[in-house]
């Protein structure tokens, strides 16, 4: 029309964005402000024109069975099995609030479903339509219906099937995708008090939304929390202290460093002990040598001969050296790449017993491996990718941080650049790529191998590992008195 200079009217220009839509070829967008309410309604009126409604469009579910694709019928009516998904969870004043947006078939209330994913067939609670912050009762639910169950049990992305349908027709709609975290902070609670608080809190953001992770570290005893930038972190951090009343504080997680072996070492330990009754005693010797593998276990051979060592002590010896290895001698961290070698001991009568063999072990831990051991830290390989007018800053921000680059690829205006680099320098590295690269920096990376820290580096982390336990030990002797 526009060639032939024929006249275009607004429903031409409307017609033409409705096609474009349902082709996914033309994104419209619509500037607006909700904060001054400046464009929600253009916004709406736009989603009431240009977008499909229910009938419009073509939904597939897959098959648990078969993984096959099955498609779903648009038809408002209950001829079909109910399929049903669950793609928002709120928590209101009278529970959890599911929204389900129903692709074929009817759920009235009191029926029962199954959720495809857990198997478990619940009844369906009370139905109701949101406007806004209100509510209306709804009996019934049917396909091309958004609606919101109160009290449904299940997890963002979950299907509701109707109960009755076959186990081999069981289907599940496709989840949304979810992008993995790129950004992750350690959180605390202030006060133990608030523990259980704390716990729902972060229960039920997992629970709401997929982007958000929180999982617990047993190594550093600490809980890390993983979303798609801080300030998504930052709105859970304030909405746990203004909806749960529970102080919390954020930080960067711990890294996870090793201590090791450099080079084999001997041991011989006595462990004797006497208090007026039966003693204590149990004494080995053998050596301690260090792995090809400096990410390894540690490995535990008994080498004794001629039964120096009965075999229920050397268990015994075997656990005091795995207990010493979750918490090295150097910096507090876990021993791993070793092998420790029972080679002998002695055995008392009377008093030797489990606990002191067990020490024979630990001790030979904490005092005789640290006379050649060293602290490792995790080096990860990282993917950079950002326009190619920033390969400059990319490049210049990994070897600041003591990266080592290791390729640089440039194609069609973007770079992609492999380097590796420490963890430890990594942290905040996504909210500075985004910054020097206006938003449109990325970048992944994943675990290489275990390496040595320089010595600057292992001296800071004895003398914090020093301070620490020190004060530990003047806050456990205050105790006392």
């Amino acid at each position: 029309m526009y060639l032939m200079e024929e006249n275009i009217s607004n429903s031409d220009i409307e017609s033409a964005i409705k096609r474009s839509v349902l082709t996914q070829s033309f994104t419209p967008v619509i500037a607006g402000s909700a904060l001054k309410n400046k464009g929600v309604q253009t916004l709406l009126d736009c989603v009431n024109e240009y977008l499909p409604n229910p009938s419009e469009v073509q939904n597939y579910a897959i098959n648990a069975a078969t993984e096959e694709k099955v498609l779903m019928s648009c038809e408002r009516s209950a001829a079909k099995p109910a399929v049903g998904l669950a793609f928002k969870l709120e928590e209101s004043q009278y529970g959890q609030l599911t929204y389900v947006r129903m692709y074929q078939g009817c759920f009235s209330r009191g029926s029962n479903m199954i959720n495809s994913r857990t198997g478990e067939k619940q009844r369906v609670p009370r139905l109701v339509l949101m406007h806004s912050n209100e509510t209306e009762n709804v009996t019934a639910a049917y396909s091309g219906d958004i609606v919101a169950m109160v009290g449904a049990n299940c997890a963002s992305g979950d299907t509701f099937v109707d109960a009755k349908t076959p186990k081999n027709d069981i289907v599940s709609m496709e989840s949304m995708y979810i992008p993995e975290p790129v950004i992750s902070m350690a959180i605390k609670n202030v006060h133990h008090k608030d523990d259980d608080k704390f716990s729902k809190a972060l229960a039920r953001f997992v629970k709401e939304d997929p982007t958000f992770r929180s999982t617990f570290n047993p190594e550093n005893k600490e809980i890390v929390i993983s979303g798609m930038g801080e300030l998504q972190l930052d709105i859970y951090a304030e909405r746990i202290r203004r909806e749960y009343e529970c102080e919390v504080q954020l930080g960067e997680p711990t890294v996870n460093y090793r201590e090791t072996l450099t080079e084999p070492v001997e041991f011989s330990v006595t462990y004797k002990r006497q208090s007026g009754g039966r003693g204590q005693f149990g004494e080995g010797y053998g050596e301690i040598e260090p792995l090809e593998d400096a990410n390894a276990d540690v490995e535990f051979v008994n080498a004794v001969t001629g039964g120096m060592i009965t075999s229920n002590f050397i268990k015994s010896v075997e656990k005091g050296v795995r207990e010493a290895a979750l918490e090295g001698a150097l910096t507090g961290h876990r021993v791993s790449g070793i092998r420790f070698i029972l080679r002998g001991g002695r055995v008392h009568n009377v008093d030797s017993s489990d606990w002191a063999f067990s020490r024979v072990g630990y001790y030979a831990i904490k005092e005789h491996f640290v006379n050649k051991a060293t602290v490792l830290e995790p080096w990860m390989d990282i993917e950079v990718t950002a326009p190619q007018d920033y390969s400059g800053e990319v490049i210049q921000s990994i070897i600041e941080r003591g990266g080592k680059m290791k390729d640089l690829d440039i194609q069609q205006g973007e770079c992609t650049v492999r380097a590796s680099a420490p963890l430890q320098v990594m942290f905040g590295y996504s909210s500075f790529l985004r910054k020097h690269t206006s938003g449109m920096g990325t970048f992944t990376m994943e675990f290489k191998e275990n390496k040595e820290v320089e010595p600057h580096m292992q001296e800071q982390l004895i003398a914090n590992y020093r301070e620490s336990k020190a004060y530990k030990n003047q806050q456990a002797s205050g105790a006392g008195f």
